[in-house]
């Protein structure tokens, strides 16, 4: 039976009181309403929800990637809404990794230069070999002189899961990581993306509307046009 990540008392992720408003032609929209949640370091978060519920501004707020038009938002201690664009690249660039649905690598750059240039500009030692181990890892060490055009849309996923936990991410925030994939493809990513949590102890916040990965992650949180519906964990 798999061990599970211990946890720490202070939380890697905790929002409170989360209110996103945008400005429409026919007047405020309010996308989050006073939001409150914590994710403690090494859980795994599935955020659950209808089409349009928002899920995904909301994992933008905690990722750092947005700003929320009231409330706070905390990352492993720093306080997001307190800091310019320029603090919150580097909590991000210190702190975070990213998955997202449509995998999001350069075309131009083979698997291996994909999963490579992010170790360089964080300047890791032996980034190459870091880079061709962690493609190993996930089973391409076959394809890293392969382009994206390819390889395969599971195989892109895969160059996307090692990009994101090479730099070894403290909190890996995911968008769908199987949203484009068959359900034989799908369910070799959840075991992988579950794999190198236990290894790692790398907190995961992922958005699905698969209910196998949503059964797969400790505890789930379901919105409900932008307010938090429920919390429920997982047996």
């Amino acid at each position: 039976m798999s061990s599970t990540p211990l946890m720490s008392s202070t939380p890697m992720v905790a929002a409170s009181g989360l209110v996103k408003t945008v400005t429409t032609y026919e007047g405020a929209l309010t996308i989050l309403q006073d939001i409150s949640l914590e994710v403690a370091k090494g859980e795994s978060l599935a955020i659950v929800g209808a089409s349009g519920s928002g899920k995904s501004t909301l994992l933008g707020i905690l990722a750092g990637l947005d700003l929320p038009s009231s409330g706070s938002v905390s990352l492993n201690g720093h306080i997001l809404t307190n800091l310019d664009e320029e603090g919150r690249a580097r909590v991000r660039a210190e702190n975070v990794g990213f998955i997202f649905q449509s995998f999001q690598l350069l075309p131009g750059l083979t698997a291996l230069e994909n999963v490579l240039l992010p170790l360089e500009l964080h300047g890791v030692d032996n980034a190459r070999t870091a880079a061709a181990d962690f493609l190993g890892r996930v089973g391409l060490s076959q394809r890293l002189h392969h382009y994206p055009q390819q390889l395969s849309g599971g195989e892109q996923q895969r160059v996307a899961i090692a990009r994101a936990f090479a730099s070894n991410p403290r909190v890996l925030f995911a968008d769908e990581p199987t949203g484009n994939l068959d359900s034989t493809t799908g369910a070799r990513i959840i075991e992988l993306l579950f794999e190198l949590n236990r290894e790692l102890g790398t907190t995961l916040v992922l958005i699905t509307h698969e209910d196998r990965l949503a059964q797969r992650c400790q505890r789930r949180i379901e919105l409900s046009a932008g307010r938090l519906l429920a919390s429920v964990e997982n047996v």
